[in-house]
């Protein structure tokens, strides 16, 4: 009788591998030579790695490597610190620019009132001015559903006022007691 494979453990006290720095630094950097940059940004050239840290301890700043794939390594003496604040000050940037685009619902009805439906439309406008895609539901109570007729019509009138703005990614199409059409702002999506 044999028995059933051991599960792995688990052990919670087991110290979490840190995430390791981005750049190697002065005697981290394992390469035999490296293509230097000076820390006033002129290409010294390729130099044993030796030799660029004494310059960079003669510099009171760091050795430290940029470009790891290239053959030599390329290494630029400056501050650490300073570099790697600048870093991060540049992906907070790009953090910052980034634009999600989200999806907006607009829910219709096939008997809306008029003043009911330019509201929506108002609504809908601004969502793409923002640069959302929006999805409109036309939802179909008891026995609205023998008259789908009018809620095709109704999209109909949503997709040719939208056009000049927005393009219709998704067609009309029923899902249970609703149809669902997905329009994206023009230029975008």
């Amino acid at each position: 009788m044999s028995l059933p494979p051991r599960r792995p453990s688990f052990n919670r006290n087991a110290p979490v591998p840190q995430k390791e720095d981005e750049h190697k630094i002065n005697h981290r950097i394992d390469a035999r030579e490296v293509r230097l940059i000076g820390a006033d940004g002129a290409n010294v050239g390729v130099v044993p790695t030796r030799q660029a840290l004494i310059m960079a301890e003669e510099a009171g700043l760091d050795l430290v490597e940029i470009s790891p794939d290239a053959k030599p390594p390329v290494a630029k003496i400056l501050d650490y610190g300073k570099f790697r604040f600048q870093e991060q000050k540049k992906a907070a940037e790009a953090r910052k620019k980034q634009r999600v685009i989200e999806i907006k619902e607009i829910k219709l009805r096939p008997m809306i009132d008029d003043h009911d439906y330019e509201v929506k439309m108002r609504a809908a406008k601004r969502f793409f001015e923002e640069g959302d895609k929006v999805k409109v539901t036309l939802r179909f109570r008891g026995r609205e559903m023998d008259h789908q007729d009018l809620g095709y019509k109704l999209l109909l009138r949503v997709k040719s006022e939208m056009a000049e703005i927005a393009k219709v990614e998704l067609e009309p199409k029923p899902e249970g007691r609703q149809i669902i059409m997905i329009m994206a702002p023009k230029g975008k999506g």
